[in-house]
């Protein structure tokens, strides 16, 4: 079975990416064994370490700033062209920054893959580790889910637990969080790609 195409969105260092790319190329049957191979690389701004990881790996890439289009309609519609240029299987947001919109949500729903760092439900949105801080969570981490067009509210498919501990910054944690989210990561898109999924109602389950 060939392998499932990945574009891959980044608005910064790209870690998540480099986590991908690093587990494709050390699994002993690479991206055909790994089940994926990354196609495309794109972003929401210009000369980001995500973009120098790419072009390193010599993946292609493309931008898309919000700024170089007269309103956030037309950014969305050209975003969607620009991936959907590469015919991907997944679309992974890692580390991308945008709220995309519903041009993109309807052509690549079901499809379009994510990282939060809380877990959801709870603690939505840009603040996800704050806000767990601040709420006083013993326990927090990442979650892995499907893009709906809601903030942080798609099927779920796979989380990870990290333990709050005493006196810890926002910092900090992130960090630790960040640890877990890129294996969370790398596990769920290899097993999406390698066994198929079904998404009925809010429920994923991988075949």
């Amino acid at each position: 079975m060939a392998a499932s195409r990945l574009v891959v969105l980044v608005s910064g260092s790209g870690t998540n990416l480099q986590a991908l790319l690093d587990a494709i190329d050390a699994h002993p049957g690479g991206a055909e064994g790994f089940g994926a191979e990354v196609v495309a690389v794109g972003a929401d701004r210009e000369n980001i370490a995500g973009l120098e990881r790419a072009e390193k790996a010599g993946i292609p890439t493309f931008v898309c700033p919000v700024k170089a289009y007269g309103s956030r309609e037309e950014w969305d519609a050209a975003l969607t062209e620009a991936t959907d240029a590469y015919a991907p299987d997944l679309v992974v947001s890692a580390g991308f920054m945008k709220i995309v919109g519903k041009n993109f949500i309807d052509r690549f729903g079901g499809r379009f893959i994510n990282t939060h760092p809380a877990l959801l439900p709870a603690f939505p949105g840009a603040h996800g580790v704050r806000d767990a801080l601040a709420y006083g969570a013993k326990v927090t981490g990442c979650t892995v889910h499907f893009v709906d067009s809601g903030v942080d509210t798609g099927p779920i498919i796979a989380q990870g637990v990290v333990e709050v501990l005493d006196g810890e910054d926002e910092a900090a944690l992130h960090e630790r969080i960040k640890e877990v989210e890129r294996q969370l990561l790398v596990d769920v898109v290899g097993r999406l790609a390698r066994h198929g999924y079904r998404i009925e109602g809010r429920k994923v389950t991988i075949q």
